[in-house]
């Protein structure tokens, strides 16, 4: 008998994917299992990767082999392509104004997740975050206890959504045809904030080409089963890109992984502010860490009676001074420097 095979070699199989470290091996489950096979259905094959959880969040742990993390085929992403030629794609071709590529992909991700079992892509919407803990979806109460720069970034984007969903109305309206159920109730402000959270946290960068049927908005969207599951982590490098040979979405290491531990990915230098709002949590012992300093905090400690205060503020304002001052690692920063430099100088060097 050849060696590893039998049950011995089964048995330390399963020891060796229990051994996760710090994590619990996740490929038992129901989810994971029937998300393999859809995956394995549309030409992806993996043989080192193993969905896990660690601290609680769902995602990857590798077992060594190479370089090369994950390459996902281009029939397992979902981009604006997949919606187009999709039932959704008469529809958005003749609406006007155009809409967006990410509204495209909301509206795709509502619809499916609406048809539930018809959905071809419901092993994949099952493995999705039910909510998300991006500040744009706090409560109240939560969201005014975060600093004043962050606080007014989330509601923001609150309002960002909100507006999104009232000009989307009539769009959600055209597609009744397609729903038993009326679309008001399967097209709501809340199904809105899920589907944006979703494109927003857990797409990967992929440039589309531009179409006469979208808004001029970018079209880079492109969400990625599975690979999904890589979380962040400010001290590690990889490579990822689509590749046209292949005709799949890669990511390599650029660094030794730990065998039996989790993977990471970056999903760029970002400070703990841009990862809370944009993806839900902070990295801890982030080198990008960085400090936001408000205008009005800034300006609380200058002379009151500055004569020229309100032309010093004038002129920081048009030139866009008054926002993104930081102190890092490293101090503060260019932009917090510049903004200091001016509102001290005195009256014959203004």
């Amino acid at each position: 008998m050849k060696k590893n095979r039998g049950r011995t070699g089964r048995k330390r199989r399963r020891k060796r994917l229990q051994s996760f470290v710090g994590g619990v091996n996740c490929s038992h489950k129901l989810e994971y299992i029937k998300l393999k096979k859809w995956l394995k259905d549309r030409g992806f094959e993996d043989s080192i990767l193993r969905p896990a959880e660690f601290r609680g969040n769902t995602l990857i742990s590798l077992l060594m082999a190479g370089d090369l993390i994950i390459s996902l085929p281009e029939k397992c992403l979902l981009t604006t392509s997949t919606v187009l030629s999709s039932y959704l794609g008469g529809y958005i071709k003749n609406w006007k104004p155009p809409v967006s590529p990410l509204m495209a992909l909301c509206t795709f991700l509502i619809a499916e997740k609406h048809a539930g079992h018809k959905s071809p892509w419901k092993p994949y919407l099952d493995v999705l975050p039910k909510a998300y803990t991006c500040p744009v979806g706090w409560e109240h109460h939560v969201l005014n206890l975060l600093p004043e720069p962050l606080r007014k970034k989330a509601q923001e984007q609150r309002t960002t959504i909100h507006e999104l969903y009232l000009s989307s109305k009539g769009f959600f309206s055209s597609l009744q045809p397609l729903f038993a159920e009326d679309t008001g109730s399967i097209f709501t402000c809340s199904a809105l904030e899920w589907a944006w959270c979703t494109v927003n946290t857990r797409t990967i960068y992929m440039k589309q080409p531009q179409r006469e049927c979208f808004s001029l908005q970018p079209d880079v969207y492109a969400l990625a089963p599975y690979l999904d599951l890589l979380n962040h982590s400010p001290n590690v490098q990889v490579k990822a890109a689509f590749n046209e040979q292949t005709r799949s979405y890669e990511i390599r290491a650029t660094s030794q992984c730990k065998k039996y531990g989790e993977v990471f990915i970056s999903y760029g230098p970002h400070d703990n502010q841009r990862l809370l709002l944009e993806y839900g949590f902070v990295a801890r012992d982030n080198p990008h860490s960085s400090v936001y300093v408000s205008s009005d905090t800034l300006l609380k400690y200058l002379p009151p009676l500055d004569k020229q205060r309100k032309a010093k503020l004038s002129i920081l304002k048009d030139h866009d001074f008054l926002e993104n001052l930081t102190f890092g690692w490293d101090g503060p920063s260019w932009r917090l420097l510049t903004a200091l430099k001016l509102l001290s100088l005195g009256a014959d060097e203004l």
